[in-house]
């Protein structure tokens, strides 16, 4: 599963899962573009990290709440060399409540969460012209299990995995498109205690930063012939 040659733009790309499929990608053999919000430091020293593995590496910031700067990122995809694969990794996570949720949290989450990653696709097809290309959305178990928390969160990655499904249709042949649902994978950035998570998750753990990788790689590098997909992530957690 190798990426020589090729560039890959992932979002929210500075910190936690974002910045394993980073350092991921580079490990393959890609140069890789690492867009953030508002993290500069760590995306500095992942661009570093990444230019010592002998790839090229820039960093972008673009605040995904602006539709004028998710548009002007878009816009300047054509500057960089081989693109070929978009992931669209950056997300918000709020635990509110439908009697909870304000229409600006209920905006935030649907532009964060569905409009950035709509306008980013738009702008990376565009780009691509008649090349093949990929793109990876990543959604959660919940997005094909709605429930009631995080009702918000919820809404929008349901209606993400709507879109992976419909782009692979609208952008077909040229570029596939598929989503990985995650689980748990990392204890919660808020600190809230994970072992509740974790008992109602068969496989009885978290998941690993190489299983994470491998997975997005798998769709990245792997048989064009997979499009619509959702890969599960989550260790059997949909299941329960």
């Amino acid at each position: 599963m190798r990426l020589e040659g090729r560039t890959v733009l992932i979002t929210g790309a500075a910190r936690r899962i974002g910045r394993w499929m980073a350092r991921g990608c580079a490990q393959a053999g890609a140069d890789v573009i690492l867009h953030h919000g508002h993290s500069p430091q760590e995306a500095a020293s992942l661009v570093e990290e990444i230019r010592a593995l002998g790839r090229q590496a820039w960093s972008v910031q673009a605040d995904l709440e602006d539709v004028q700067q998710v548009q002007a990122l878009g816009e300047s995809l054509g500057r960089y060399p081989n693109l070929y694969a978009l992931v669209n990794n950056a997300s918000i996570f709020e635990p509110l409540s439908f009697a909870e949720t304000s229409l600006e949290a209920w905006q935030r989450h649907l532009q964060v969460n569905l409009t950035a990653p709509f306008l980013l696709s738009q702008a990376f097809a565009r780009c691509l012209g008649e090349r093949e290309g990929r793109i990876v959305n990543i959604l959660d178990w919940r997005a094909l299990r709605p429930g009631a928390d995080h009702f918000p969160y919820t809404i929008a990655k349901a209606a993400l995995a709507a879109l992976t499904r419909s782009l692979a249709q609208a952008l077909a042949p040229r570029v596939t498109v598929n989503g990985i649902a995650f689980g748990a994978i990392l204890p919660p950035s808020d600190g809230a205690p994970i072992r509740g998570v974790i008992a109602q998750t068969p496989a009885g753990r978290l998941a690993e930063p190489q299983e994470v990788v491998e997975t997005l790689l798998f769709l990245l590098a792997g048989p064009a012939y997979v499009t619509g997909e959702i890969v599960h992530l989550d260790g059997g957690r949909h299941l329960v």
